[in-house]
């Protein structure tokens, strides 16, 4: 039997009003540094698998700063149908406000279908950070079928709009020497921050299987490819912790 479930979050300057959540995705108010309001995504059961189809809705009114991680990996595996499962992710950030997104890995594991979509909607004075990690295939089988969209809109204005698959019902090459070359872990840093626009980011390549490239807007992505999923967060941790705006 497959499952649907949303989970709200609503941040203000002044708290937290709207925490609700359903099904495999349990919301937790967790502690947070500085002026962050932090919520964890805490998995309450296997999800998502064939079929199911799961959401988190996310808004971070204007001035207010959230931060959305979770308390482990996203695991998608096969249902006891062939149906595809879908996961869909909208954030919103208001004006002055800021919004990080900071989940643990998605794994793609043998035999899984999973659709993944990510919409961003930003206000012209709004900050992001958004981290995406894909493991493709617990360690020593075949990946599943994973394909993920990436929409963002700045000021009502197109931003980003990137769309990625793996797996054997992606289209042939994704594996070759010109894409992941053989490698199992695949992760994009977004960051768009006001301050860029003064001094905005330059393009370079960050060791020998990551990227930054500046956006047309305040803005950069990284992408970046590794062995595993250990030196894969390595790379964006250090991005993070160096390339920020102050």
């Amino acid at each position: 039997m497959s499952i649907q479930a949303t989970a709200r979050i609503v941040a203000t300057r002044d708290g937290l009003p709207v925490l609700t959540s359903d099904g495999p995705l349990a919301l937790r108010r967790t502690r947070a540094a500085g002026p962050y309001i932090r919520v964890t995504v805490v998995g309450a059961m296997s999800a998502p698998l064939g079929g199911d189809r799961l959401a988190i809705e996310a808004e971070a009114a204007d001035g207010a700063r959230l931060r959305i991680d979770s308390a482990a990996a996203t695991i998608a595996l096969p249902g006891r149908t062939p149906e595809q499962a879908h996961y869909d992710v909208s954030l919103t950030v208001g004006e002055d406000a800021e919004l990080s997104w900071l989940p643990e890995q998605l794994i793609s594991a043998s035999g899984s279908d999973l659709r993944m979509r990510t919409r961003v909607e930003l206000a012209a004075s709004a900050r992001l950070v958004l981290r995406e990690e894909q493991i493709l295939g617990r360690h020593g089988e075949e990946p599943g079928t994973l394909a993920t969209r990436l929409t963002v809109h700045r000021a009502g204005r197109p931003l980003l709009d990137q769309e990625l698959a793996y797996g054997p019902g992606a289209p042939g090459g994704w594996d070759g020497g010109a894409v992941l070359a053989g490698h199992r872990a695949v992760g994009q840093l977004l960051v768009v921050d006001p301050e860029l626009e003064e001094k905005p980011a330059q393009p370079r390549l960050l060791g020998e299987n990551a990227v930054l490239t500046p956006l047309a807007g305040p803005a950069y992505l990284v992408t970046a490819v590794a062995p595993d999923a250990r030196q894969l967060r390595s790379v964006l941790d250090e991005v993070l912790s160096t390339e920020l705006p102050e």
